[in-house]
């Protein structure tokens, strides 16, 4: 109120759904109930953005999110097809392996052209591949890729982009320092 800025061009994101809930009340304390103002966390903006936007992408706006069980069976199953022992190889090796390489945005073809000199990281390159594509048939996405479709996003539609830009003019980040590269290139573009 004291600067003139209205709510609807504030997004404020955080990292757990607790910290969300906590901002929003206090701002509702604040300034009362029925702010139009995105109080989220990085997971949920993507989320809400993706679903109005997914087909620029090619997904469905009704597509799945994977959570960890989920993601691990469709992982087992490339496993099996592969005949990758799982005594050896978790399902979880790999998808921190896979969440690490969204992260940094390396993907699977990325990955595949940089590392795979060697059996292990040929296995992973292969899975990695496969589970990607899993998840494209199926019309999913992971938590990881709620924050590298987004970028993929708005890099790739522009009138996309110039539409957040426009509507969210003030942004705020709680724990800032504790960013991962994928969360910063988000709040940037």
């Amino acid at each position: 109120r004291e600067m003139g800025v209205h709510p609807y061009n504030i997004l404020a994101v955080t990292f757990t759904n607790k910290a969300a809930k906590e901002m929003r009340e206090r701002v509702q304390r604040l300034i009362g109930e029925g702010v139009n103002m995105w109080i989220l966390t990085f997971h949920s903006a993507c989320l809400r953005i993706l679903r109005r936007h997914a087909e620029v992408l090619g997904y469905g706006r009704d597509f799945a999110v994977y959570d960890p069980t989920d993601q691990k069976t469709v992982v087992k199953n490339i496993c099996k097809e592969l005949n990758i022992d799982t005594k050896k190889f978790s399902p979880s090796y790999f998808l921190g392996i896979i969440s690490h390489c969204k992260e940094q945005r390396i993907s699977a073809r990325q990955y595949n052209g940089i590392y795979g000199t060697d059996y292990k990281e040929q296995m992973i390159g292969q899975v990695y591949d496969r589970y990607e594509k899993t998840l494209k048939k199926n019309n999913a996405m992971d938590f990881d890729d709620l924050l590298l479709k987004t970028v993929e996003l708005f890099e790739q539609d522009e009138e996309v982009l110039l539409r957040y830009q426009d509507r969210f003019q003030y942004i705020m980040v709680d724990e800032y320092q504790d960013t991962n590269m994928i969360q910063y290139t988000f709040v940037r573009l």
